[in-house]
């Protein structure tokens, strides 16, 4: 037995800190260029032909540069010096991410309530957007690159939507062998893609280098205070080229901050910045060309493999964000926001590719659906910016605490900097959401819902277990009478899984009224999720004697570890908690049933039957803990709120 504990001990210290190996840089760049890169990487492919079509304003030399300046500035203030230079420093033990942003802030602002509360609710928010932004991303990404077919051969034009719904089912269908089946092509296709992007340009620009001097920011400036009403619609359109943005920050925990910065100011933007001057170079010497400029900066010859290379950098850029809503999703459930749910994992190597089979169906639904509702790249870009735009402004607000109060940064630096940055959002979001009516409403509507299960399951878990923690019995109590009305005590080691400290749990006290008797070893398990991306293995395990043989174990973990039950207790044997035949232990669990009732309970009736719906539906605690099912003993009870 002391051989497998070891064996365990080391297990999970290589866990802990594969988590933060590092490889070669080199390496480390190639996989940012797939993962982080790939959806504002394929953002050339409409954002200059959604400038024109949105705003109805003729192709000029005039308004050529108008769009090209603004696109210049987003890129360069939005992500160089918003995301590069302060966002991706507000991480969490390493990580970023919406979720992983709100817990760090909500550790800052727990001594003020009020703070606390806004800054809980905007956190949760933020990850709404994110997957209101997963539904549209696929769907406009692979769109946009089909569309290439109707500029090689307008004929097919009716084989664009079939194509990339095949695409698309086929694409999460591959979900469940995870990313290692195109994991091996994500750098090198990126690779191609964005050299293709800056040559592509870049042959267009040297036959029209007129075309460089729309980096003066006076064509913006001037567009913006003579023709105030176009220029704001025009920034709603423009912002196509930062979406994506956001997964910088998010994707940070997995390669980097540096190799994140080295790449995108080495090749990424020098490549981008390339592709929409070559665009705008291309309209200089042919208006026409506004059909669709990024397909036709291409000869001829190459229009074939340019749609071949489009269709795979789309499937890498919608890869990324699935699999961003499958890690977002666990640390939703680690931080209490979701009920459990059945995560798989894909890789033996790296314990962050997993898999989540609910959610991954779920996603397929709308992405469809929003494909054949639109039907072209042009009518989902008025539904693309909203949930991005607004994602943005709330990491900005958020990130204004840490620079308060983990900074420590005075009052007015503070005030200027994340000022400057709201304001920025602000303008990009309000732009967006003049789309609301024409198709904005469909990443609000997925937001809605999505805010609606996370604060609902949040609050019925709080409700439920007020009221089941009021109806227990305190655990001195209760070992006050065990001692003094001793009952009949088994062989053998009883795991009871519960929530708290100071009460019995209610499948202890049914199994002592229905079957009388009392295991020789007691030990109360609880699972304290902490508002940090991992718990070192020397902190995960605080065991404390209760006397009369029952015992207090708390397992501690991060929102990204997984909790697993058998080895902490196979851990606790190497802290020298000696218990016999541990491996033999009985899990009893509770399974509670909970019925809405007219009562008043804090929550709305109608959120009571959405909480009570997901209770029932939650995955069961046997796998997500990994218990093995032949040493599980559920008793149920059932409960009003």
């Amino acid at each position: 037995m002391s051989s497998l504990s070891e064996h365990l001990n080391r297990k999970l210290e290589q866990e802990r800190t594969s988590t933060h190996h590092r490889s070669p840089l080199p390496l480390l760049m190639m996989g940012a260029l797939g993962v982080v890169f790939g959806d504002i990487g394929t953002s050339p492919l409409y954002t200059v032909q959604e400038s024109f079509h949105q705003t109805g304003m003729p192709v000029t030399p005039e308004n050529i540069f108008r769009f090209l300046s603004m696109i210049f500035w987003l890129l360069a203030i939005v992500v160089s010096i918003k995301y590069i230079t302060f966002i991706m420093r507000a991480g969490n033990k390493g990580e970023g991410g919406n979720l992983a942003l709100l817990a760090l802030v909500l550790r800052l602002t727990r001594p003020n309530p009020t703070l606390f509360y806004i800054m809980g609710l905007l956190g949760i928010l933020g990850g709404s957007l994110f997957y209101a932004d997963a539904v549209i991303t696929p769907a406009i990404s692979v769109l946009s690159a089909m569309e290439g077919i109707e500029v090689i051969k307008p004929v097919f034009h009716h084989f664009i939507l079939p194509l990339t719904i095949i695409i698309l089912i086929v694409l999460f269908a591959a979900q469940k062998h995870g990313t290692r089946i195109v994991g091996g092509l994500f750098g090198p296709v990126i690779i191609v893609w964005f050299i293709a992007l800056g040559v592509l340009g870049f042959s267009q620009i040297i036959r029209a280098p007129a075309v460089l001097q729309a980096v003066n920011p006076l064509y913006a400036l001037t567009f913006m205070v003579t023709h105030p009403f176009v220029a704001f619609v025009a920034i709603g359109a423009t912002v196509l080229s930062v979406t994506g943005a956001e997964a910088l920050y998010a994707d940070m925990g997995h390669f980097g901050i540096k190799p994140i910065r080295y790449t995108w100011f080495m090749m990424v933007w020098p490549c981008l910045l390339l592709n929409y001057f070559g665009q705008g170079a291309l309209l200089l010497k042919n208006p026409a060309a506004i059909e669709n400029p990024f397909y036709l900066m291409a000869p001829e010859i190459l229009s074939v493999p340019l749609l071949l290379l489009a269709a795979m950098a789309t499937i890498i850029a919608s890869q990324a964000v699935i699999s961003g809503t499958f890690s977002l999703t666990r640390q939703a459930v680690q931080l209490g926001y979701l009920p459990r749910m059945q995560i798989l994992h894909t890789s033996a190597q790296d314990i962050g590719q997993i898999y989540i089979p609910f959610v991954n169906w779920l996603l397929l639904v709308p992405v469809i659906a929003v494909v054949l509702i639109f039907q072209s790249s042009t009518g989902l870009a008025a539904a693309y910016g909203v949930a991005v735009t607004g994602a943005m402004l709330i990491t900005s607000i958020m990130v204004a605490v840490v620079m308060r109060l983990k900074w420590h940064w005075g009052w007015w630096r503070m005030a200027v900097t994340a000022g400057l940055f709201v304001a920025i959002d602000t303008i990009l979001f309000s732009s967006t959401a003049t789309k609301i009516v024409t198709g904005g409403y469909v990443p609000l509507l997925i937001a809605t819902v999505i805010f609606t299960l996370l604060t609902t399951w949040k609050s019925g878990q709080r409700i439920l277990n007020e009221k089941m923690s009021r109806s227990s019995v305190s655990i001195e109590h209760f070992i006050k009478e065990v001692y003094k009305n001793p009952p009949m005590r088994v062989p053998g080691t009883a795991v009871y899984m519960t929530p708290w400290h100071n009460v019995i749990p209610s499948a202890l006290l049914q199994n002592i009224k229905h079957n009388k008797v009392l295991h020789e070893r007691v030990i109360f398990l609880t699972v304290v999720s902490q508002e940090v991306p991992y718990v070192p293995p020397e902190n995960r395990i605080h065991v404390y004697q209760l006397g009369q043989d029952f015992y207090q174990l708390d397992i501690h973990s991060g929102f990204k570890d997984e909790p697993d039950v058998p080895a902490a207790l196979h851990q606790c044997q190497v802290r020298g908690m000696d218990f016999d035949h541990i491996h033999q232990a009985s899990f009893f669990m509770g399974k509670e049933t909970v019925v809405p009732t007219p009562e008043d309970s804090g929550m709305a009736r109608w959120r009571e039957h959405v909480f009570a719906w997901m209770k029932q539906n939650a995955s069961s605690a046997i796998s997500y803990y990994k218990i093995p099912q032949d040493r599980v003993i559920e008793l149920g009870g059932r409960y009003e709120i």
